[in-house]
């Protein structure tokens, strides 16, 4: 075939045409479509197009056993949330990102253990419960927490500074489906912008800027696997989240309380702040 502007994509297309996968010659053709159709709109110049390239080749680059530059730029384009938003179910709690920092694995916990191994940061209670659809508690439900210290920082990105594992913690629901433990008051922060996707936000002249979050997953047999935040409800940049997270219903109080029995009764000093996160899973398979 004479290889044209116009009909590029049918020999694209004719290439991927006995791709024996329905599901793949699906993906694989519609990407062609769009890129073709995306590449005659710009109409990159050959110096654009080897930027381009060697644009995401830094993106690759940058990625590694602590680090997920892809899932960074699909954040900051709100393709992430785009993804989570059409697999979400709307009965159950609302979703949101992974993020680029679940790239270890959370250390076993007792309810009621504190994720913090510095304690530095203003303490914190966090409790919440795990139920189902209406309400029955879900006890043995495995929840994953991990997040940023009082500064702003993950563990992995001060190795040295704080102890792997810090800001991070897997828990098992008690027998009234509920859960609970001791952290600090997370920060806002920025996303990585020491990287080709930095450069991208400040080339865009956009903030790179999270509000304060806990990033949680929920998990329980016969269920359908929960990715969520719980947001500190007095955080800066809840309305201009960098990689379009926030979700109201997530939003939550982190309540100040001076109230020495109750600090007591959790093993914190006064004062200290309070949250609660309730938890509603779906069941698998179920349709929205």
């Amino acid at each position: 075939m004479d290889y044209k502007e116009h009909t590029a994509i049918d020999a694209v297309l004719a290439s991927f045409a006995d791709t024996p996968d329905p599901r793949l010659r699906e993906v694989v053709g519609a990407v062609a479509r769009h890129l073709h159709a995306l590449v005659q709109e710009l109409r990159p110049t050959m110096a654009e197009w080897e930027s381009a390239i060697a644009f995401l080749t830094a993106v690759g680059r940058m990625c590694d056993d602590s680090r997920q530059e892809f899932v960074l730029l699909s954040d900051v384009f709100g393709v992430s949330m785009l993804v989570e938003t059409i697999n979400g179910d709307a009965h159950g709690t609302e979703g949101t990102v992974l993020g680029p920092f679940h790239m270890t694995e959370s250390p076993h916990r007792e309810l009621g253990d504190s994720i913090d191994e510095v304690g530095t940061g203003a303490p914190c209670v966090i409790t919440g419960a795990v139920t189902d659809l209406d309400g029955v508690p879900v006890p043995g439900a495995v929840v994953d927490v991990w997040q940023c210290d009082e500064n702003g920082f993950y563990d992995v990105q001060q190795p040295g500074v704080q102890p792997a594992g810090n800001g991070r913690g897997l828990f098992r629901t008690d027998d009234e489906g509920g859960f609970w433990f001791r952290t600090v008051v997370p920060s806002h922060y920025p996303i990585p912008i020491d990287g080709p996707v930095g450069r991208l936000l400040q080339a865009s002249r956009r903030h790179p800027y999270r509000p304060a979050h806990v990033h949680v997953i929920a998990d329980a047999p016969g269920f359908t696997p929960l990715t969520t935040h719980m947001f500190v409800a007095d955080s800066p940049y809840l309305d201009s989240d960098a990689v379009f997270a926030v979700k109201q219903s997530l939003v939550h109080d982190f309540a100040a309380s001076a109230d020495p029995d109750e600090a007591a009764r959790y093993g914190v000093a006064v004062p200290f702040r309070r949250a609660h996160f309730p938890i509603r899973l779906v069941p698998a398979g179920n349709s929205s």
